[in-house]
């Protein structure tokens, strides 16, 4: 039964670190491609969209682990 339950947990905070990889890369790759349309010398998105999307991950990971096991 203990083993379950390590599994369980062990998939759960995988899923969180996949989703957590996924909010960065499309927060880099929207900020590279909104500077590259821009044109404009200071990457300004391509340093705000990766911030941002930490922000929102941190968020949703503090809410995760606060949720009550099952």
């Amino acid at each position: 039964m203990e083993k379950k339950g390590q599994n369980r947990n062990m998939m759960r905070y995988a899923s969180l670190a996949t989703q957590w990889m996924a909010m960065m890369l499309v927060g880099v790759w929207a900020g590279y491609k909104l500077d590259k349309k821009l044109n404009w010398r200071l990457p300004l998105f391509l340093i705000l969209f990766p911030l941002i999307s930490l922000a929102l991950s941190l968020w949703q990971l503090i809410r995760e682990l606060n949720k009550p096991k099952e």
